[in-house]
């Protein structure tokens, strides 16, 4: 594999974050997203959000992983999201043909180390699609606990984007900090 790198976006990172955000979407969001919504302002849509996000940061934090090619992924963490369940690990895409290389790892254990580091508490979750059994064996493989199932709420609360009523997963750690390498990077 060619040489990582791994940064803290900032908001001039907005649009490559969304280019790789929409078309992982578009790859792996297939039938729960409609093709209309996916095929057409996808773009738009995660533009305005990665453009927010990453303009006014709060309590959050956006990785994004580069190769000597360009981007390779990236992950988004909302500390403290939630009382019960911690951190929100938001997004973690890695971009088309560099899927199973150690990217997503490293992604994932990167954002378990911040939230070790800057979170109140140690505990992690995420939401996955009930459709995408690949993440969920990801996820199953650093020892995420599915505990709970919930309709998909639809991007920018706009229902057409849905194809009827597709579920999600909530995936758990409770300890994020058994998800970091003893030894660091």
């Amino acid at each position: 594999m060619t040489s990582l790198r791994f940064r803290v976006a900032g908001p001039d990172d907005a649009e490559t974050v969304a280019l790789l955000h929409a078309d992982s979407w578009r790859r792996h969001y297939r039938g729960a997203y409609s093709d209309s919504f996916l095929d057409g302002d996808v773009v738009a849509n995660r533009r305005s959000v990665w453009s927010s996000r990453l303009a006014t940061p709060a309590n959050s934090m956006t990785v994004v992983a580069e190769c000597d090619t360009g981007p390779a992924g990236f992950v988004h963490v909302v500390f403290d999201n939630d009382d019960r369940w911690g951190s929100l690990v938001d997004n973690l895409h890695v971009i088309h043909g560099r899927q199973r290389t150690g990217i997503g790892a490293a992604l994932l254990t990167r954002t378990a180390e911040a939230v070790a580091e800057r979170a109140t508490g140690k505990s992690m979750y995420l939401w996955v699609l009930e459709q995408n059994t690949a993440a969920q064996q990801f996820y199953r493989a650093f020892d995420g606990t599915c505990v709970e199932k919930a309709t998909v709420s639809p991007p920018g609360g706009v229902r057409a984007r849905l194809n009827g009523s597709p579920n999600k997963l909530r995936i758990t750690w409770s300890d994020s900090s058994l998800l970091a390498p003893a030894t660091g990077h």
